[in-house]
């Protein structure tokens, strides 16, 4: 907080900035670093588009009429529509106090039903062949291997790997859920020697005097000593030490996403897919595949770590079958059809013979 005197000899506090008020909400309610950007992104955005106008000074015609020139004039996806009007209705309620009333004129961008893109078993495993050998390339397997979504895999620590009974808890997933993923058993002998690895950069960083981790929430005060234990440590660390923007302490961040990103496009270039494969189409050829072999929905949804079950439901359609496995009736006619005879006269006909006259 910042400080200012003033003519009598009394200091008075400055109240923080309006962002900065934004920043601190989203700490009390433990929304992710994302999250963060996300929002003060639209908010900036959102001022300067009005005149650098105060938001107190301004309402629900502000704000529908932001909304529809990004649906109208941007045109901007309904995702990121959605998120613009999320960032803005956080700041009237949350930071300003202020109810803002349904607002129905909004020119709503129009969200499209799309299918995911989704790889057969063949190309995923041409994926692989065409990834050099390494902790990049083990990364991309295992996202397709347990269905992990990109950040998730990651944020791994140390500690989230059970080799024992085969799986990986995954912490505070989408929706801030915990829940369990199988470890590929091709997997673990790879991932054993991975943390090993790790804690012997871990020792090296204690040596150094550095080797404190980030810690979610408030346990880095509740427990002054567990950003330094090797169980807190990432699973796959960055090779370089940088600064915690939020702390201002060096350390070891986990790897970036940016080189799992590269590596599966590259990939997909060399081998000549042409499918609009990602990361995250990995995490759907998991499901897919998956119902492919026989698991069961339920089962599926919980190792997605899906809320709803017509969400996890997408992923039947993508099979391209329904539960009677639907057949196209062109499929169904026979590779030889049975010649057709030809059409004859009736007075001609062998079987009816030649005309008599009629007495």
């Amino acid at each position: 907080m910042d400080y200012t005197p003033v003519s009598s000899g009394v200091i008075h506090s400055r109240p923080p900035k309006l962002l900065d008020q934004v920043r601190q909400q989203i700490c009390v309610r433990h929304y992710s670093r994302r999250t963060e950007q996300a929002y003060v992104g639209w908010i900036r955005r959102f001022i300067l588009a009005n005149g650098k106008r105060h938001p107190i000074e301004m309402g629900s015609d502000e704000v529908a009429a932001f909304l529809s020139a990004l649906a109208t004039e941007g045109n901007v996806a309904a995702s990121t529509q959605n998120q613009a009007q999320a960032a803005l209705l956080f700041l009237y309620r949350e930071v300003l106090g202020v109810q803002l009333p349904w607002m129905e004129s909004v020119v709503r961008a129009k969200r499209p039903k799309r299918l995911p893109v989704v790889l057969s078993v063949d190309e995923v495993g041409c994926l692989f062949a065409a990834m050099p050998e390494g902790t990049t390339a083990m990364m991309v397997r295992l996202l397709y291997g347990s269905g992990m979504r990109l950040m998730e895999c990651l944020r791994l620590r140390v500690k989230d790997v059970d080799f024992a009974r085969a799986g990986i808890c995954v912490r505070s997933g989408k929706g801030n859920k915990d829940r369990r993923v199988p470890l590929p058993l091709s997997l673990s002998g790879p991932l054993q020697r991975q943390r090993a690895r790790v804690l012997l950069l871990h020792a090296s960083d204690l040596a150094a005097g550095r080797g404190r981790v980030h810690l979610p929430h408030a346990l880095a005060r509740k427990y002054p000593n567990a950003d330094r234990e090797p169980g807190w440590q990432y699973l796959f660390p960055s090779s370089k030490v940088s600064r915690d923007p939020r702390t201002g302490r060096c350390g070891r961040h986990h790897v970036s996403e940016e080189a799992l990103q590269r590596a599966v496009k590259r990939a997909r270039q060399q081998v000549g897919i042409l499918k609009p494969a990602t990361c995250h189409t990995l995490r759907h050829s998991f499901a897919t595949h998956l119902l492919d072999a026989g698991c069961d929905i339920r089962t599926l949804q919980e190792l997605l770590g899906h809320k709803d079950v017509a969400t996890t439901q997408l992923y039947t359609h993508v099979l391209g079958r329904g539960a009677g496995g639907l057949l196209s009736p062109l499929d169904r006619l026979p590779a030889s059809p049975p010649a057709v005879p030809a059409a004859q006269d009736e007075a001609h006909s062998p079987e009816i013979g030649v005309k008599r006259a009629t007495p």
